[in-house]
């Protein structure tokens, strides 16, 4: 065998054009047609019957968990479709009959795939047995799942450190999985755990445990059925998480008003059908009272405007901020009210974006209002000032006294259905000594007390050759991060990857060395073990955890569940001498939860307290208790206005989904809600950009990005004239995230700057 063999595989896959097709924006989200995309979908890949059967289950309270985004369950969920057009994509791409083995592999080498889009590599179906890539070789074979175990086992025992290894987690796992897997890496000595949440929430989780002393949201589902006013800014939920839908069509009827702020028009703000009630198949709900079209990460500039303009009114009426409730809980108000007197608001405005008739009616709306909830997504947390951004959008609502009250909080919606559960059972890279000490007291070993890598840092530690054993449970990873080339030479100089997984992905093909494919259950699959229905748990974005439980008959007898195989590879390594039980936790989920009740702050008699709709985690905001803070109370904080530097020939890039897309996964090439079909390679640009760079509709550019004297080229991309403020640009991740420089991410949250890339273009 060459030692310095080395697979000829492609990093991004085949970047040719399809068929390109533009209409009009379609303006109405969901409706009859999201029905009937959704059945479609559906039908096409798991049969009518099926379909029906797991469709009608999903969501429902002794049922399983959408797969797809976070949006919490209503406590009386709808008994004929409590899903959404995008989680029945998903549940139709988990539960496909289309499948892949031994044979398949056989046929078709590493290389050879390579060459393929992700939507043609998504499309192959389910993994249905445990497969290796060995060394030297291009084409996965089966292997038994106690020769997996014994291949990673003898693997970690070779490093010189356990922080040669790296444990990363996707949003996919259970809260029982992604338990055994952080107490497996901890007691195998590292806390190198870098997982989805660092791509994404990272600015969240940081921005809001700075002022109110908890990485979470605050609000529960029913608050914003009667909020006065929410505030959906950096956030597509029309595309990303549908449901919420309803819940502002609620707000909507009782009175509410939302406003939208983000540099794109989304349809689901526009108009919403809600095809649970008879009304929404004839006629919608306006749902965004006001769209703020602010230019690409300048809501700093926004919102300090309406702050100042509402600080103006306060002096005048007395009535406008909530000043017991500051005097009471809330720290720096005078320092905030001498900060924004330094600012000019005809700068701020301008900085912005947005008309002032515009802000004005902002103001007007949220002047006399207390009850307000502010929803946020990546829009908000992928800058180099992600956390500043939601902290600023936090004293607004400190200032109006809308922080632990019924119907007003915060409300990061989470994208992916348990990631947020993932970090609360322990999967983190940082070290918490309260957690530490329970794991010593309650499981019987020691953890280590160094800080772990989080996703920048495991990049960086794969691509110096400081790392030999990548693992992850679930996800794409190469897709996912940022900077697709130099994560994939990261990946490449491994010893081992192994990936538990569903379904192909670009992070099979680019492997380490060797390479293990250990394919796993869907949630919506039965997990049965010695004749028992077994069933998981998961929380959603508001801290509610409750039960999931499979219907569907499993893809394969081969396959396993996580829990299954974390526990088994841990007995195999520990050769059944830890102090964990590893094989009979993995053998009964109850046990599992037992220890999760002892070891993680706040859960709580799980096994019974999960069933129905589940319970709440405490939420100290919820309490209005600011006890851990500094004096005690809320922080108001002073952030900085972002300052990008552009060069006349130069844009501000946010890379943005599809509507036929979920993360990294590609169901279709179509999205209807922006016009455009059967092509990803598209570049959504201003009218008056375009004639000002001699561009016309459908001319194709290459996108490039130069940072620390590194260009990095995304190649042939089609332009669209679309309403989107000038200097700003629009394409779809995972295409563009070779444009994203890895070493340029949030300060503290070291989130990637994937929402705002300074690049040029080049017309091919």
């Amino acid at each position: 065998m060459a030692e310095n063999f080395k697979r000829n595989v492609s990093i991004r896959g085949n970047q040719d054009f399809t068929d390109i097709k533009l209409k009009e924006p379609v303006r109405i989200a969901a409706g009859a047609l999201g029905v009937k995309e959704a059945l479609r979908h559906s039908f096409k890949e798991m049969g009518v019957v099926r379909s029906m059967k797991a469709l009608l289950d999903m969501n429902q309270q002794d049922g399983f968990s959408c797969p797809s985004c976070a949006w919490p369950d209503p406590e009386k969920p709808s008994k004929v479709a409590e899903y959404c057009e995008n989680g029945a994509k998903a549940l139709a791409d988990e539960a496909t009959t289309s499948h892949i083995g031994a044979e398949f592999f056989a046929k078709h080498s590493v290389e050879e795939l390579s060459q393929l889009t992700d939507y043609e590599l998504n499309k192959f179906g389910r993994i249905i047995e445990p497969m290796v890539l060995k060394e030297g070789s291009i084409h996965y074979e089966p292997i038994s799942w106690q020769e997996s175990y014994d291949l990673i086992s003898e693997e970690l025992k070779k490093l010189d450190s356990p922080d040669e290894a790296i444990f990363y987690t996707s949003g996919r796992s259970s809260n029982e999985a992604a338990f055994l897997y952080g107490m497996f890496a901890r007691a195998f000595g590292t806390n190198n755990m870098p997982d989805c949440s660092n791509m994404c929430h990272e600015s969240s989780g940081v921005a809001l445990s700075e002022t109110l002393g908890i990485g979470k949201g605050s609000i529960k589902l029913e608050d914003l059925y009667e909020a006065e006013v929410v505030i959906v800014a950096g956030q597509n939920p029309g595309t990303n998480h549908p449901r919420m839908l309803s819940a502002l069509e609620k707000c909507k009827q009782n009175g509410g008003k939302v406003i939208s702020i983000n540099p794109l028009k989304e349809s689901g703000l526009v108009n919403f059908k809600n095809p649970q009630h008879l009304k929404g198949w004839i006629s919608g709900e306006d749902i965004a009272d006001l769209h703020l079209p602010v230019k690409i990460n300048q809501d700093i500039p926004l919102i300090k405007l309406m702050l100042i303009k509402l600080a103006t009114l306060d002096a005048i009426k007395k009535d406008i901020f909530d000043h017991e409730f500051l005097k009471t809980y809330v720290d720096g108000y005078e320092s905030l009210l001498n900060d924004l007197k330094t600012y000019d608001e005809r700068m701020l405005l301008e900085q912005s974006g947005v008309a002032l008739e515009k802000v004005n009616e902002a103001v007007n709306l949220l002047a006399k209002k207390s009850k307000i909830v502010v929803c946020w997504a990546m829009g908000l947390t992928q800058h180099k000032n992600g956390v500043e951004n939601i902290r600023e959008y936090v004293n607004l609502l400190l200032l109006k006294g809308a922080i632990g009250k019924p119907n007003a909080g915060t409300c990061p919606v989470r994208g992916h259905s348990n990631v947020q559960g993932d970090r609360s059972v322990g999967i983190m890279h940082f070290v918490n000594k309260e957690l530490n000490e329970r794991i010593e007291n309650h499981l019987g070993f020691v953890p280590p007390s160094k800080e772990g890598y989080d996703t920048v840092g495991a990049m960086e530690a794969m691509h110096e050759e400081k790392a030999k054993v990548f693992m992850c449970l679930g996800g794409n990873f190469l897709m996912a991060a940022s900077d697709t080339e130099y994560t994939a030479k990261g990946i490449q100089s491994c010893n081992l990857t192994v990936q538990v997984s569903t379904k192909l992905n670009r992070t099979h093909l680019v492997t380490g060395k060797t390479a293990l494919l250990l394919p796993t259950y869907g949630r919506s699959e039965k997990d049965m073990k010695n004749g028992k229905l077994r069933h998981i748990t998961i929380e959603n974005s508001m801290g509610q955890v409750r039960q999931s439980r499979g219907l569907l008959k499993p893809a394969s007898e081969k396959i396993k569940s996580e829990p299954d195989i974390i526990a088994e590879l841990a007995h195999t390594f520990f050769e059944g001498k830890h102090a964990m039980d590893w094989k009979g936790l993995g053998e009964n989920y109850e046990l599992i939860r037992e220890k999760i009740d002892q070891v993680v702050k706040g859960f709580s008699n799980t096994e019974r307290q999960s069933k129905g709709a589940g319970y709440y985690l405490p939420n100290n905001v919820r309490e209005l208790d600011f006890s851990k803070l500094p004096n005690g109370k809320a922080q108001l904080t002073i952030n900085k206005v972002p300052q990008h530097k552009l060069n006349a020939d130069e844009y501000m890039l946010m890379t943005m989904r599809s509507h036929d897309q979920f993360n990294t996964t590609i169901y279709g090439l179509d999205d209807r809600y922006r016009g455009v079909y059967n092509e990803r390679r598209v570049l959504f640009m201003n009218p008056e950009n375009m004639k000002s760079a001699g561009l016309k509709k459908l001319d194709v550019v290459d996108i490039t990005s130069k940072y620390d004297g590194i260009e990095r080229t995304a190649h042939k991309f089609k332009v669209i004239p679309y309403a989107i403020p000038k200097g700003n640009l629009g394409a779809y991740f995972p295409e563009t995230n070779v444009l994203v420089p890895y070493n340029h991410f949030a300060d503290k949250s070291k989130t990637p700057i994937s929402k705002s890339i300074i690049v040029t273009l080049k017309k091919v």
